[in-house]
């Protein structure tokens, strides 16, 4: 049952780093973290929910899905980075 889920692994892994670079991105523009901790579960639902309905259908796209979902997280990763190094900068600069 698992074989199916197999080309998407390295998805599945690097989904959940973007869930938590998004997470810390919304702490760091102060969003309530409860809000935040609601909102990440439910769209880590709905992302099981259609993953488990659409894995026949995407099964034969896996390779293009992996590749824009990785670009998606590097991008995302490089982003909080540069967000995260223009906060540390504001900082130090303001004391």
């Amino acid at each position: 049952m698992l074989e199916q889920y197999l080309p998407f692994i390295g998805l599945i892994i690097f989904g959940n780093i973007e869930n938590l670079i998004l997470a810390s991105q919304g702490v760091v523009a102060g969003v309530d973290s409860k809000i935040l901790a609601g909102l990440s579960i439910i769209i880590v639902i709905l992302w099981l929910i259609i993953g488990t309905v659409a894995t026949d259908v995407a099964m034969q796209y896996a390779n293009v899905i992996t590749f824009i979902g990785g670009l998606a997280i590097f991008i995302l990763g490089l982003q909080a980075v540069v967000e995260a190094v223009k906060n540390i900068r504001a900082g130090k600069g303001g004391n």
